[in-house]
């Protein structure tokens, strides 16, 4: 039996199916490229002296430059390695909704725009994969070795404490605890020495040359690390002042070990600020790679995986370099943002969650508030300043703090110890 064919009623015509619709996926627009010229322009300032030091002022040994260099080679390829990176992860974070708005441009189209953050993540694992790969130039039977592989699993730590706070945003009471935590297996791991040297005016009153703490120093270094981590974190709030405060510090500690190689005759001596040089070499390079996206205008935002991870691998360069008194000089506006943040901090007085200055959409300045930070006291002291202009008048500080610091080493030397 045939098929019968159906027909329409008069006066209608045969329904023509749709088209499905292209299926768009809405992409935010690429981040802004890196500034390399800035970069620039802060490598050639602090390496100029640094490779002037290692290759002409100071007669170091070729058996302790071979692996500065070598390390340094491995560093500028981080450096390459993340530059490209941070475009890629920025899509990633973007996607999960880790991002943040500008709150110093509010008002401005650039407040507007969604800026990638937790961008220190990238840093981090660079920074770790170089440091691993440096593991090699050490033997097995090392006596370094354990101390190397527990600062690395102390900063390791520090970066996943970091990024949970990014994601998870922790209260201010447990953020003291963390770095606490990540510096557990370096105070478990350390062997070296825990007495102090008495300064020279003081040793008549003493009785002592050298004092031993024991367990007193490692709660010290423990302190420290807490301070170091905490420190970069609150003194922050404009575009590029976390990384730049790292990069303007990390210089000079590479200056400082070298200064300190160069002048001793001590091998275990020389191999401690050797030892802090081959940390402090990838955390800078990385964090020029960071810097030349996160100076003004940001690009991305760096979050407190970056900051908890600078202040720990500084920390540590400073405790197994054994030169902390050094450190906490080179972090002299960092301890002035602290003793102006402890009011507020230990909430005797008022505390908002954004400490920052207030943005005037039509001049383009910010002017400061009674917040108690460095940033704040600095716009009061010096008047309404662009963003890009405070963040350069603080390094400017960071930077003198540092000489300032080699200075009174110099003045010091052979009267104090």
């Amino acid at each position: 039996m045939a098929a019968r064919k159906r027909t329409l009623p008069a006066g209608t015509t045969k329904p023509v199916p749709e088209k499905p619709k292209p299926v768009t996926h809405q992409t935010d627009p690429p981040i802004r490229p890196a500034k390399f010229t800035t970069i620039l322009k802060f490598f050639l300032i602090f390496s100029i002296p640094y490779f002037y030091l290692i290759f002409s002022h100071y007669n170091i040994d070729y058996e302790l430059k071979k692996p500065i260099l070598i390390n340094a080679v491995i560093s500028f390829i981080g450096f390459l390695i993340t530059v490209r990176m941070i475009p890629v992860a920025s899509k990633y974070v973007l996607r999960r909704n880790l991002f943040g708005y500008d709150i110093n441009k509010k008002g401005t189209p650039d407040g507007s725009i969604k800026v990638p953050e937790s961008l220190g993540i990238v840093v981090g694992i660079v920074f770790l994969v170089v440091a691993i790969l440096f593991l090699f130039n050490y033997t097995p039977d090392s006596n370094w070795l354990v101390e190397y592989n527990a600062a690395l699993a102390s900063i390791c730590f520090m970066i996943l404490l970091g990024f949970v706070d990014d994601v998870l945003d922790v209260p201010w009471r447990v953020k003291l605890v963390l770095p606490s935590i990540a510096a557990l297996p370096l105070l478990m791991a350390y062997a070296g020495h825990t007495s102090i040297i008495i300064p020279k005016p003081l040793v008549p009153y003493v009785g002592l040359e050298i004092l031993d703490l024991g367990w007193i120093y490692k709660l010290y270094m423990g302190l420290l690390a807490v301070f170091c981590t905490n420190s970069i974190n609150i003194h922050a709030g404009i575009n590029g002042l976390e990384v730049g405060q790292t990069v303007v510090i990390a210089c000079a500690i590479l200056i400082h070990n070298v200064m300190q190689i160069g002048a001793s005759s001590d091998p275990e001596y020389k191999q401690a600020h050797a030892f802090s040089i081959y940390l402090i070499q990838p955390l800078l390079a990385t964090s020029l790679a960071l810097l030349s996206y996160n100076w003004y205008p940001s690009s991305v935002f760096v979050g407190d995986t970056y900051t908890y991870f600078a202040g720990m691998t500084m920390a540590v360069a400073g405790i197994l370099g054994h030169f902390s008194e050094t450190l906490l000089i080179f972090f002299t506006p960092q301890v002035l943002n602290f003793l102006l943040s402890l009011p507020q901090l230990a909430g005797i007085v008022p505390c908002p969650r954004h400490r920052l200055p207030r943005f005037d959409p039509q001049s383009g300045l910010l002017t400061g508030t009674n917040d108690g930070t460095l940033v704040n006291f600095f716009l009061r002291q010096f008047g309404r300043k662009t963003e890009k202009s405070l963040c350069i008048l603080l390094l400017i500080f960071q930077a003198i703090c540092c000489g300032f610091c080699f200075l009174l080493r110099w003045c010091l030397a052979g009267w104090y110890k």
